[in-house]
């Protein structure tokens, strides 16, 4: 259902070298590059993740209370993703392992701008 999520950055070289090193863990690449943004996915028509300087020119901030999910068909890959982003500068928002009762596993994380993400494994997956 979802084809695309942006969330917004007030440098756009630095999120590019956080976002090209953290999504090529997913095998993730640049589809669309763009004088205020660019965009990565696995394919055109799949879901994809945009990092934009705000169209309005006004500075971009991170939504309290919005997060973006990155699934995974692994826990470690979890690990693996949430590492990852500490180490190009992320900050932990929360260590991966399980959440509640049904088998969701989970690591939280904010990028460079502030704005929250988690890498996740669905009890579905």
């Amino acid at each position: 259902m979802i084809g695309y999520v942006t969330v917004g950055t007030n440098d756009l070289d630095r999120a590019a070298a956080f976002y090209d090193a953290l999504l090529a863990e997913l095998g993730a690449k640049r589809l669309m590059d763009m004088p205020n943004g660019i965009l990565w996915g696995t394919a055109y028509g799949e879901p994809a993740l945009a990092v934009m300087r705000p169209y309005d020119g006004q500075p971009a901030t991170s939504g309290n209370g919005s997060m973006v999910g990155l699934a995974v068909d692994t826990t470690e890959k979890v690990d693996r993703l949430h590492a990852k982003a500490l180490e190009l500068g992320g900050s932990d928002e929360g260590a991966p392992g399980p959440r509640g009762e049904a088998g969701f596993y989970v690591g939280y994380f904010r990028d460079l701008d502030g704005n929250k993400f988690n890498v996740f494994l669905s009890p579905a997956s």
